[in-house]
């Protein structure tokens, strides 16, 4: 029997992992920069953790979290999203204490078990930020500026950011109510899903991807035109931040976040090279979730990356660079296998990718594998090289060998691959 990956999960193969690497690390370069702290939460988290801070209701929670009860009959399941275990580690091991505002990331999988399409699969991989304890338009414009600059250092110059507000408590239901009457009178031409949203948060029927439904919101009332003063006020400074720096953006009134967490500023980088899931990062504020879960009441904002999705942009501007050992070893007999074992280990050590072959295979055996591996020079040392203390070194480009003193081999060695 062939065992194969499960649907919807996927390997990373070592010609793939280029790009992720390169997302990774400027991802922690940058974040650095913007006073942002790593923090791994645990992949398996209680039930409740989700279905309280997600929501019921949610397709996330009813439809497709990965859950199971444990041996005490206990709800667990593998975490669908950051936010909520980021959240409960910053109230679990009181981080505001230490630090009235922290900036927190993390990187890794998330599981969602929905239909796999291009650039969304059952295992995801996100990256996301988060900023506890401040509950001013400046943060709202370090992540989204943070998130646009990580764009630009990755070299993307044809995303588009998308902004909206989502209220507060005081203004939003005097626009859910508004928004209510308004699908209510179209309600035979939403979809069944959308038909249930009505009553229960007609604010979902913006995220529905049915075209009927695309169509009807797009004329729906904008919940900018129902912001009370405060938050008129959050979202105009918002906007003041980023016009002074020149970092375009559109106003999209039927942008939402599709957790019931968010309100106030909510923000999408989005690109036309994706097909109808355009999105490649999306966030807001929350600033009510750290109290829903227990914690004191501290405002937060945040965003999470899909990681597959820029790492397919990626693969598409970049052309992988092919990785090929600087050094292979062509040990000849047992006395030069031994000695350059050694020698092996020590140039690895010093940071060179340096290849021998595992058996004790003749010179034109030794040469054909290190012309497979790419290999940019090969070493060559046996018996008569070990008496004379002179090694040679052959450029497989060139074909030109040079002598290389055994005494200091290894130094010698490293001053000669340049």
């Amino acid at each position: 029997m062939e065992f194969t990956a499960i649907k919807g999960f996927k390997d990373i193969l070592p010609e793939e992992a280029g790009s992720w690497q390169v997302l990774e690390s400027t991802t922690r370069r940058l974040f650095s920069a913007f006073g942002f702290q790593e923090i791994k939460p645990p992949l398996l988290e209680r039930t409740e953790l989700f279905s309280r801070s997600i929501g019921e209701e949610t397709d996330i929670v009813s439809k497709e979290m990965y859950s199971f009860k444990n041996s005490k009959g206990r709800g667990l399941t593998l975490r669908p999203e950051a936010t909520a275990s980021v959240t409960r580690a910053y109230i679990q091991h009181r981080l505001y204490q230490k630090n009235p505002v922290q900036k927190l990331f993390t990187i890794g999988p998330m599981f969602r078990h929905e239909r796999p399409q291009k650039g969304r699969f059952r295992q995801f991989h996100q990256i996301n930020a988060e900023i506890f304890g401040d509950p001013g338009p400046k943060s709202d414009a370090d992540v989204i500026i943070m998130a646009m600059y990580l764009f630009d250092s990755l070299g993307f110059d044809d995303l588009s950011l998308n902004l909206n507000s989502l209220g507060c408590l005081e203004c939003r239901p005097a626009f859910r109510e508004e928004l209510k009457g308004y699908l209510r009178d179209k309600t035979d031409a939403l979809c069944s899903d959308c038909r249930r949203r009505v009553e229960v948060n007609p604010l979902r029927v913006f995220d529905c991807k049915v075209e009927g439904c695309i169509q009807i919101v797009s004329e729906a009332p904008s919940i900018l035109e129902f912001l009370c003063e405060t938050c008129k006020v959050h979202f105009e400074r918002l906007i003041g931040y980023l016009e002074r720096l020149n970092i375009p953006f559109v106003l999209n009134h039927k942008l939402v976040r599709g957790l019931d967490y968010y309100n106030r500023t909510t923000f999408e980088i989005q690109t036309t090279r994706l097909g109808a899931q355009n999105a490649v990062l999306g966030g807001g504020r929350y600033d009510g979730l750290v109290k829903l879960l227990g914690g004191p009441d501290h405002p937060a904002i945040g965003f999470a990356l899909g990681m597959e999705r820029v790492v397919s942009l990626l693969e598409e501007k970049v052309a992988s660079e092919e990785k090929n050992p600087d050094l292979f070893v062509a040990a000849l007999g047992g006395n030069a296998e031994k000695v350059c074992f050694n020698w092996i280990m020590e140039l690895r050590k010093a940071g060179m990718w340096v290849e021998m072959d595992y058996g004790s295979k003749g010179l034109k055996a030794q040469m054909k594998r290190a012309g497979r591996l790419g290999a940019k020079k090969v070493f060559i040392i046996g018996e008569d090289e070990l008496a004379s203390g002179k090694g040679v070194l052959r450029d497989m480009e060139t074909k030109v060998q040079d002598e290389v003193d055994l005494k200091d081999s290894v130094a010698n060695l490293l001053r000669a691959m340049g």
